[in-house]
């Protein structure tokens, strides 16, 4: 047997912008349900590297409603995330269904309809909050290289202990990449692999380099200048998306001081071993590649999405009225990918919502029907 559900609105992702609808949804009245793929709210940051710290101070770390509970100018770690992601939900009771991972997301009956096995959950809006289904992004040269070679992506790394003896490949220099490097330099040689994408030039522990980072960097660069409202923001988008976020703690004298030896791009692999671009070829134990993820949104079965990034405005997405997405890099502004920018774009999602008709009483109504058959 299967069940379907009926709510006014389906939240799909119970990660920080999922929470930050569900907070808005609750002043609305509409039913509304948040599904969540991991057995914990909060797991998504629980399953990252040890010592990963948030790149933003607690005091832009909150989500609506509530700021986060630490000192402003700490950094929290990724398990103080999780855990009060976690403490968000159950505070204000949001109505997160765990271990529910959705399969496909189509239109029915002029309904959508979230699959996850044989449940069903039918509401006559959707928002997904899940950033797409990311997987990682490894390059396909990967098979070519020496399998003694032990290979991991940064997103199986937890600590140097998933390293083997010997020196090791960082690839990707973004944020990731940068810190596992820095780690994995206090005892082994380390190479860093790939282009700098920009620092912040100030060290953000001292106490004017903070009031540069919140109310210059944070507050106007990241959240009000650079916004798809401004030529600025318009003209950075591309570059922003083909290269990332600039580093935040990190800079380039961290990798002399640390012994890390910055290489060029990997740009194949040679006799089984990684290529540089400059026509070096390493000889590493290990290669981390911290080269992002690539988002899938085959599942997603309406209009506007495809191959790439769905066609939308500000999370709106065009040919399926009811349907919004949430999480995008860059989806209004540089700070939409950060928790900061849950404070912004979750309310503007949540209000074009409520401003659409009501097709429905706003109650939840579960049903039990025959699974389909296969």
């Amino acid at each position: 047997m299967g069940t379907t559900e009926r709510f006014d609105v389906v939240v799909i992702g119970g990660g920080q912008q999922g929470l930050a609808a569900g907070w808005h949804l609750r002043s609305t009245g509409r039913s509304f349900v948040i599904l969540d793929a991991h057995d914990r709210v909060g797991d998504a940051w629980r399953g990252r590297w040890d010592s990963l710290r948030l790149f933003t101070p607690a005091r832009h770390s909150g989500l609506p409603g509530w700021t986060f509970p630490a000192a402003g100018w700490s950094f929290p770690t990724k398990d103080d995330m999780a855990a009060y992601l976690e403490a968000y939900a159950e505070r204000f009771s949001l109505p997160v269904r765990t271990g529910v991972r959705v399969e496909e997301l189509c239109e029915r009956g002029g309904r959508y309809v979230a699959r996850a096995g044989t449940a069903e959950y039918v509401a006559d809006d959707v928002i997904v909050a899940t950033g797409g289904f990311p997987a990682p992004r490894i390059p396909a040269f990967v098979s070519e290289l020496d399998p003694t070679i032990h290979q991991l992506h940064s997103s199986a790394y937890r600590n140097p202990s998933s390293l083997v003896d010997g020196p090791v490949l960082v690839v990707g220099a973004g944020n990731s990449g940068a810190e596992i490097a820095l780690e994995s330099a206090r005892d082994r040689k380390t190479w860093l692999a790939g282009r700098h994408p920009g620092h912040i030039p100030f060290d953000t522990q001292g106490f004017m380099a903070r009031i540069l980072l919140e109310r210059i960097v944070l507050r106007v660069v990241f959240h009000r200048l650079l916004t798809l409202d401004t030529p600025l923001g318009r003209r950075a988008k591309p570059k922003v998306l083909s290269q990332g976020m600039n580093l935040i703690r990190v800079r380039p004298k961290d990798y002399d001081e640390a012994g890390v030896e910055r290489v060029p791009r990997v740009a194949g692999v040679r006799d089984g071993r990684p290529h540089l671009d400059d026509g070096r070829v390493l000889e590493p134990a290990n290669v981390v590649w911290a080269t992002g993820y690539d988002l899938d949104w085959s599942w997603a079965r309406v209009p506007g999405f495809g191959a790439g990034e769905p066609e939308h405005r500000r999370g709106v997405v065009a040919g399926a009225p009811g349907v919004y997405v949430l999480g995008l890099e860059f989806l209004y502004s540089f700070s939409s990918e950060q928790i900061q920018g849950t404070l912004r774009d979750p309310g503007y999602v949540v209000s074009h919502l409520d401003q659409r008709p009501r097709a429905t009483s706003g109650r939840h109504e579960a049903i039990d029907v025959a699974a389909p058959s296969s």
